[in-house]
């Protein structure tokens, strides 16, 4: 009975896990969606659209990742239409910005 309640316990703890991972769905609606738009079509004066951008659609993983990461402000932000800087997203993990890359470049490009 006690091996039964370990092995019980033990996927249980497992499947949690899973379930509280975030999908790059999720972590672009709680992160990016208020500037770049639920579609990834942009909001005037806060965001560019990301649906179509050369720099998503053509860019490496590793240099969109890094602007999750590390956001763009002063010369290195690329939109100047848009006044607010791009903002760092350092509580991001690096599996979850690479899961939201996927998302960007998948889903959103649809």
């Amino acid at each position: 009975m006690k091996k039964l309640v370990v092995a019980v316990s033990v996927l249980s703890l497992f499947g949690a896990t899973s379930a509280m991972a975030k999908t790059g769905a999720e972590i672009f609606k709680a992160t990016c969606t208020a500037c770049h738009g639920a579609a990834g079509e942009g909001k005037k004066a806060l965001g560019p659209a990301l649906k179509g951008n050369e720099f998503v659609v053509k860019g490496s993983d590793a240099d969109i990742s890094a602007t999750i990461k590390d956001g763009r402000t002063g010369a290195a932000k690329k939109y100047k239409e848009f006044p607010s800087p791009m903002p760092a997203q350092k509580a991001l993990t690096d599996a979850e910005i690479a899961d939201l890359v996927s998302y960007i470049k998948g889903d959103i490009q649809k």
